[in-house]
């Protein structure tokens, strides 16, 4: 058994946040569609630059972040609301 992290779920909500099938991501990744979907499905673990590639295809680095801090999208902005708050009472 593997101990690669999970990131095709992520990955999978990036794409469809990008408004792309499988078949278009993967033609701008220049992958086989099958890959996209053993990726997504977590049977393949990206290589790191496929990894970046895919992020920057479907312009999501700030779910990345967030996931790969433990955050999911509603914790992260709790947290930012939190310090720009604080930083505006120190002012």
């Amino acid at each position: 058994m593997s101990t690669y992290m999970k990131f095709g779920a992520i990955l999978k909500a990036c794409r469809e946040r990008a408004g792309y099938s499988q078949e278009e991501l993967a033609f701008r990744l220049s992958i086989n569609q099958s890959d996209v979907s053993k990726i997504e499905k977590d049977y393949r673990e990206p290589t790191i630059s496929l990894f970046q590639a895919w992020i920057q295809n479907t312009q999501t680095p700030e779910v990345i972040v967030a996931f790969l801090y433990g955050m999911d999208g509603i914790s992260m902005i709790s947290q930012l609301m939190l310090l720009i708050g604080g930083f505006i009472l120190w002012m």
